[in-house]
């Protein structure tokens, strides 16, 4: 009896399993999304000041290509530590993949917060880098490895590393290894067959990978807050600044809304090139 009313106002029941879901969005997501965009042209009545002082101040404008300089470089660095490992994991038995994923998935369940401390406790000047490099007689002073550019792309490469890894190796698993002794049949040398055949079959996970790393990227603020210098301020810590010392909460949105607006275009510039298809085939 229920179903049919629901069919007769147009709604199907299915749409009742997605409610919950839906509602939790709205209320945790869309909800605060939509107040940070009017906090940003509220102030307290509609006003474009914000923007116009991100856009008249070079400072922000330089903070903010500097992030995505950041995000960047780890989405390589990530790339070139994750896909060789992935490589590696995918062509082992199941069992023994399994038990090796647990190595790098375990670290994703660990604080961030914890991790970064670990790695300012390796790099600092009484660290185990410098101490093995000074006492293997090849550094007469510690190196300033914190507080640096290099800190903070260990740092972050350290903990994204595992999503490239997961999102490579769903697709690697997946992938036919009678096509490579194929091509080396046709004539093809292993590297050969491995470069023409198995990287463009990765390429899926290979673009998610770094789609999400890049994403994550942009958004981080603990690691470079604590292992970085002001030279290597990214937007997060702007925003956080904003708040916390400066007490403007519009100007802090405005900075979210640029941001999120950035982020949107990247998305809608890896669909236009590569296709979303290729992001859902990833099975992340």
């Amino acid at each position: 009896m229920t179903g049919r009313l629901l069919l007769r106002v147009g709604i199907s029941p299915s749409w009742l399993l997605l409610a919950p879901t839906l509602i939790a969005l709205t209320v945790f997501f869309i909800y605060p999304l939509c107040g940070i965009l009017l906090k940003s042209f509220i102030d307290p009545v509609f006003t474009w000041k914000h923007y116009a002082r991100f856009v008249h101040d070079p400072v922000y404008l330089r903070v903010l290509l500097q992030t995505f300089t950041i995000a960047g470089w780890v989405t390589v660095a990530t790339i070139l530590l994750g896909y060789p490992l992935a490589y590696f994991l995918s062509r082992l038995k199941p069992g023994t993949a399994a038990l090796l994923m647990i190595v790098v998935v375990v670290p994703y369940f660990t604080s961030i917060l914890v991790r970064t401390y670990a790695w300012m406790v390796l790099l600092g000047t009484e660290g185990i880098f410098n101490q093995l490099l000074i006492r293997a007689g090849l550094m007469v002073r510690p190196l300033q490895l914190m507080y640096t550019r290099t800190s903070v792309l260990i740092g972050m490469t350290y903990i994204l590393l595992p999503y490239m890894i997961l999102a490579l190796y769903s697709v690697m698993r997946g992938i036919d290894t009678n096509l490579l002794s194929a091509a080396e049949s046709l004539g093809a040398s292993r590297i050969r067959a491995f470069w023409r055949v198995f990287v463009p079959l990765s390429r899926p996970g290979l673009g998610a990978g770094a789609l999400l790393v890049f994403i994550l990227s942009l958004g981080f603020f603990i690691t470079p807050a604590l292992m970085g210098s002001e030279q290597d301020s990214m937007i997060s810590m702007l925003i956080e600044n904003q708040v916390e010392n400066y007490f403007d909460s519009g100007f802090a949105s405005a900075l979210s809304s640029i941001l999120l607006v950035c982020t949107l275009l990247l998305f809608a510039i890896y669909g236009r090139m590569i296709g979303l298809q290729n992001l859902f085939e990833a099975k992340l």
